[in-house]
């Protein structure tokens, strides 16, 4: 008799925004009279650029001729896109990261769930609390989670990093030693970030201890701040235990496209084996590769037009988060991110839940966001919009929300 993987019984509900978006699709039956404004999932708004549009034209064209047609892409990528990634957003910033350890794929979200197969499912994992859902799932459905707990509202064999205001949302150096860090910087959902010195010390600790982190860079693109790394492998020693996920979906608008790519350098080994070797086997036995036109349209984001464009994308974004957190500051919230980051992070007023929180905009505002519980216990009582919404959108939400 056929057995399931008892481990997806463990899971928590259904995915966050699955839960979202059956209760926003529920009121909008009720109430269609009613406008909703839409600030929760993190997704763009914006359209693509001329020069990604121009790409996938003519690469529509190029596949409807024998002469330039294209089947299936190389397993790591197109040495084109490839070159271009390392050019610029390693070689550029000072960081040695050949082609040949960057695997193209289409998007973060997948590669950062899949990224744990390589690992033995005895290992134990550590993540930001609050954190983006999928870390824990993936290892949840693999087996690492163990038991869930009512009371803390955790899983038994997970190490959580506590993400405070206390600690400025920052994960502090846990005391039990983890085999596998999640780290997410610029941070979602909290929006913040870390210094070069605050992430060289994780790239020590993992070092030390044998540890993997895998650093999700999805949102590098929108930091501000000088002195804030774009790249963990800015830090000194972190080829020998780094894995780098990074998106185009949030920077170039590839949300409906789908593009991404996963770094590991040959460096990096554990127990005497290159988990470059391992992903490589992985990405080439489950996966057949991004379509080629949109690696090019890839390619064509590093163009010097293509990098202007991006630029504009992500300053309109970020102009809607400067709105946000300073309306929200202004009608009195306690309000943090917004500034290297395209989320807020708002703790809800006094005896409301998150959830609670949640309703009460949907109802009285018929404004959408994210109940900070649905990313951890350590989100309870706080809120997260998103600032991808267009500029008539954010404003008119704001000023729901300032005149409740």
């Amino acid at each position: 008799m056929v057995r399931i993987n008892d481990n997806y019984l463990k899971l928590r509900g259904s995915y966050l925004f699955s839960t979202i978006a059956k209760k926003v699709n529920t009121f909008v039956k009720e109430n269609p009279d009613k406008e909703i404004i839409r600030l929760g999932i993190g997704d763009v708004t914006r359209p693509l650029t001329p020069s990604i549009t121009d790409a996938l034209h003519k690469t529509v064209d190029e596949m409807g001729k024998a002469e330039t047609f294209r089947g299936y892409a190389p397993d790591l990528g197109y040495e084109f896109l490839r070159n271009a990634v390392s050019e610029n957003d390693y070689k550029a910033r000072g960081c040695d990261i050949a082609p040949d350890e960057i695997f193209i794929s289409d998007g973060a979200k997948c590669d950062s769930g899949n990224i744990q197969e390589i690992f033995s499912v005895d290992n134990s994992i550590a993540v930001c609390d609050p954190v983006y859902p999928v870390y824990v799932d993936s290892n949840v459905m693999a087996g690492r989670g163990g038991e869930y707990n009512e009371i803390t509202e955790g899983y038994s064999d997970i190490i959580y990093m506590p993400c405070v205001i206390e600690n400025n949302f920052a994960p502090q150096l846990p005391a039990k030693v983890p085999d596998i860090i999640y780290l997410c910087f610029p941070n979602n959902p909290t929006g913040a970030v870390i210094s070069k010195d605050e992430l060289q010390k994780w790239v020590d600790y993992a070092n030390e201890n044998g540890s993997v982190i895998i650093f999700d860079a999805a949102y590098e693109a929108y930091i501000r701040t000088e002195g804030v790394p774009h790249s963990i492998y800015e830090c000194k020693g972190a080829r020998t235990c780094a894995i780098e996920l990074h998106s185009f979906s949030k920077n170039a608008g590839f949300t409906g496209v789908r593009l991404g790519y996963t770094v590991i350098p040959k460096d990096l080994e554990r127990g005497g084996v290159s988990l470059h070797r391992l992903w490589a086997r992985r990405h080439s036995t489950k996966y057949n590769g991004a379509p080629y036109i949109v690696q090019r349209a890839g390619e064509a984001v590093y163009s010097k037009k293509g990098k202007k464009e991006i630029k504009g994308l992500v300053d309109y974004y970020m102009n809607n988060a400067s709105y946000i957190l300073d309306g929200l500051r202004g009608a009195g919230y306690t309000v943090s991110g917004g500034v290297d980051a395209p989320y807020i992070w708002l703790k809800t007023p006094e005896g409301m839940s998150s959830w609670e929180f949640f309703d009460h905009l949907l109802i009285n505002a018929n404004v959408v966001g994210t109940p900070g519980s649905g990313f951890g216990a350590h989100g309870e009582g706080y809120f997260r919009l998103t600032a991808f919404g267009s500029h008539e959108n954010t404003k008119r939400a704001v000023d729901r929300i300032k005149a409740l």
